[in-house]
């Protein structure tokens, strides 16, 4: 018995490493997915911090060997590039760990047709840390940085991810003045909100209406409702405002200015991208290499954003306090989440999560209280998973 399991953990660890080397060949393939994303990340800019950031190594052979079974065999999945994005608070000056990730963001690329769709992991979701360890979700990147947060996400996602990219929050202001702008539609009950924001990030009003910053940014209040186009520091403020329905319309948000800021890239210059590729760099960490990213910037037009969604989904989460982790999102179940996540990423219609998935699910039932299990067919014709959790 032992023999066979050390021989079997040998040609685990054998093929992980085929795996990772194949990978790693195979990067300048996937540049050009990778850049979008780059020029992307600006949104991900949440709180106030100039942060010039080094390159963080990733275990990507041990990434690889934690992945759950089904996952490693599953044909669906090779034809997309699944990739992390990360934005932190860093004020202590660092972007590995030591600091939660304040925005989870999965990018899935699909390599045939170029379509990219997002999925916001809510920070507060109650998952395994990949660790063995229960607690939410942005805690991961705390305690292991990248690395255990990407863990994270392959464990309770059933993901096959092993690249990522880390944003520290300078970045967003530069990115999006140097595109021109985006184009946001702003409600009006937003726009205080917003315009306070941006006064927050750059200190305080001298007459009530116009405003040098002394880090050198102009701000300039949105007085309108509407289609517009935002600024950096306006649009940086749009990102963050929290006071207006909760943190899923929040995440919401940011998924409306990554998609703004995409499309905006796409009609960008090849130079234009050069400069603004490179002055984000300064303020990210990646798996990934500038000059990879470069080197085929031009396919950028081939990819398309073509949908986004949050995890855990409307219809199968709630929220409710779990012993000292306190508030936090909480999936019913984890297992039908990661079903319908298949789903939306990957149109898997029948997809069986793993056993690990499974166990997972029935964990985080019992330490929040909320049942496991329970079908997708069940959640039918229920407007969110609060109504199942009433009619027990």
């Amino acid at each position: 018995m032992s023999t066979k399991k050390s021989s079997s953990s040998k040609s685990k660890k054998l093929s992980a490493k085929k795996r990772a080397a194949r990978r790693r060949r195979r990067t300048i393939l996937f540049a050009a997915e990778i850049l979008i994303l780059v020029v992307m990340l600006g949104f991900l800019y949440t709180v106030l911090k100039t942060e010039k950031v080094d390159k963080i190594q990733i275990n990507e052979e041990s990434i690889v060997m934690e992945m759950n079974q089904n996952v490693e065999d599953n044909e669906v999945m090779k034809g997309y590039r699944n990739i992390a994005l990360f934005g932190v608070d860093s004020r202590e000056g660092s972007l590995g760990k030591g600091t939660r990730s304040d925005t989870i963001i999965i990018a899935s690329i699909n390599q045939d047709t170029g379509d990219v769709k997002l999925v916001s992991v809510f920070r507060d979701t109650y998952l395994n840390l990949g660790n063995d360890t229960y607690n939410k979700c942005n805690a991961a990147y705390a305690k292991g940085g990248p690395e255990l947060a990407i863990t994270m996400l392959n464990k309770n996602l059933d993901m096959n991810i092993t690249d990522y990219v880390t944003v520290g929050f300078e970045g967003l202001i530069e990115v999006i003045d140097a595109l021109g702008g985006v184009d946001i539609n702003v409600a009006e009950n937003e726009i205080s909100h917003l315009n306070n924001y941006q006064i927050s990030m750059v200190g305080t009003t001298t007459d009530g209406k116009t405003f040098t910053a002394t880090e050198g940014k102009d701000y300039t209040p949105v007085t309108h409702a509407g289609m517009q186009t935002l600024n950096g520091l306006q649009a940086t403020a749009y990102c963050r405002i929290r006071y207006i329905g909760n943190d899923f319309q929040r995440a919401q948000r940011q998924r409306d200015v990554i998609t703004a800021i995409s499309e905006k890239a796409k009609k960008a210059s090849v130079s234009k991208l050069n400069d603004v590729a490179n002055g984000v760099m300064d303020n990210v960490s990646t798996s990934l290499d500038i000059s990879e990213i470069l080197s085929v910037m031009t396919e950028l037009g081939n990819y398309s954003i073509v949908a986004n969604d949050g995890f855990p989904f409307e219809q199968y989460r709630t929220t409710g306090t779990v012993g000292s982790k306190g508030s936090c999102v909480i999936p019913q179940d984890l297992a039908v989440n990661v079903t319908e996540l298949h789903k939306f990423l990957f149109d898997e219609d029948d997809y069986q999560v793993s056993p690990e998935v499974e166990e997972f699910s029935k964990k985080v039932a019992s330490d929040t209280g909320k049942y496991a299990n329970t079908s997708a067919e069940e959640f039918a014709g229920k407007e969110s998973a609060d109504e199942v959790a009433a009619a027990e």
